[in-house]
């Protein structure tokens, strides 16, 4: 009963080792500071949540809503691509609410991918860029994360040698987990890219608003002509801290909307009403609340570099994203990430990402979210200064000898 065809395509979900030791720990009293799941502490906008109470219980708002977002809300999405990027959209066919982004990813992979299709998708990345693609019955074939030259030699190579070719390339910028950012510039070649081979492009834009340094991450869609491959999907969740509402969006080109919409409409019936209302206030509404975010996690940013590095644990600078990618100390590497993480959490009782969980090539990384406040990434920092000054007494079974010296 267990040989389920989709179930047995997925690999162990690595994050569940580390989270029953966090639960076990907590069970026992310990005091966890979790810094490994990306899900936002702050407190959604007063204004959003007024609209959302405002709404509930209004006559016909507990009705099925409409699959693919109530006509204001798509609107509203569109008029925020209108200003933050420049990029004009129809919101009736080049705009689909979805159940956030995650849920709007799966379900393009459902509606494009045929058995034995195969994906670029970047290594290391969020699990359901790939996974959502294997569950459709796709193959995924990895390519770099980082959005250097040498990304597009590698892509070419991986053109060439995919039998059948690729059908879409998935890219993430501001990245998770890695906080790389894109430029204009590198959107311009991949554009080119997918245009010279008829591939489509998957974008995922959940951190757009979240940057600390220079200018803000541009969207791939202000390329000319990008909109005739491109799917970008977005999020409320970081934005406006609305993480429990799911409430997402899919934008770009029409045939592929399309063909979103057509999947959904079989699947969902669309998010609570209310919630779309509110969310539809939360992008027409004041922007202050997003500066106010923006600052919060820049000063925990600032935190944590400034308390781990001296733990003598150097913390790569993100310019955006709520997370660092972090190299394991050289000391522990030959643990890899996942062993690493649950040591870290049994002697520091600090909890963070194994970077294998976003990909083999994430597996000398952890990823560190800014998902608590200042007072308690610094203690997290004393934690692990402690762990750190203790462990060549007391890990010689644990750390080889040769590491550990």
């Amino acid at each position: 009963m267990t040989d389920f065809h989709r179930i047995k395509r997925l690999p162990p979900y690595v994050f569940e080792q580390v989270n029953r030791i966090k639960a076990q720990a907590r069970a026992n009293g310990a005091d966890i500071i979790d810094l490994g799941m990306g899900n936002p502490d702050l407190d959604a906008p007063k204004h959003v949540i007024a609209k959302l109470v405002e709404t509930a219980g209004r006559p016909r708002t507990d009705r099925y809503s409409a699959s693919k977002g109530i006509a204001g809300l798509r609107r509203a999405q569109a008029g925020y691509y209108k200003r933050r990027f420049g990029v004009s959209l129809n919101p009736d066919t080049q705009v689909v609410a979805t159940l956030g982004s995650k849920e709007g990813f799966a379900n393009m992979a459902q509606a494009i991918t045929a058995p034995g299709d195969v994906v670029l998708v970047p290594n290391p990345s969020y699990p359901i860029h790939a996974f959502g693609f294997l569950m459709a019955g796709g193959v995924i074939r990895s390519v770099p994360a980082e959005p250097t030259p040498a990304f597009f030699p590698a892509v070419e190579r991986a053109m060439q040698h995919s039998i059948p070719k690729p059908v879409a390339i998935v890219v993430c910028y501001p990245s998770n987990p890695t906080a790389y950012v894109a430029s204009l510039d590198f959107y311009r070649d991949l554009v080119a890219f997918a245009k010279r081979h008829e591939i489509i492009i998957l974008s995922d834009l959940a951190y757009a608003e979240v940057y600390f340094d220079g200018e803000p991450p541009p969207s791939v869609l202000e390329v000319p002509g990008a909109i005739d491959c491109t799917v970008e999907f977005s999020s409320l969740s970081k934005t406006f801290s609305m993480a429990g509402w799911r409430m997402g969006f899919a934008v770009g080109n029409e045939r592929l909307l399309a063909a979103l919409t057509r999947v959904k409409s079989y699947l969902d019936y669309g998010a609570f009403t209310p919630i779309q209302v509110a969310a539809t206030a939360a992008l027409n509404g004041p922007e202050d609340c997003i500066v106010e975010m923006r600052g919060i996690y820049k000063k925990r940013r600032d935190a944590l570099i400034e308390s781990f590095g001296k733990t003598g644990w150097k913390i790569p600078t993100p310019s955006a994203s709520m997370f660092a990618w972090v190299p394991i100390p050289e000391k522990y590497e030959a643990l890899g990430s996942l062993e690493f993480s649950k040591l870290l959490l049994e002697k520091s009782d600090v909890a963070v990402a194994p970077g294998i969980g976003f990909g083999e090539h994430g597996d000398n990384y952890v990823r560190i979210a800014l998902v608590e406040n200042e007072q308690r990434i610094r203690q997290a920092a004393r934690n692990i200064r402690r762990f750190f000054d203790s462990a060549d007494k007391t890990l010689h079974n644990v750390v080889p000898l040769s590491k550990a010296g």
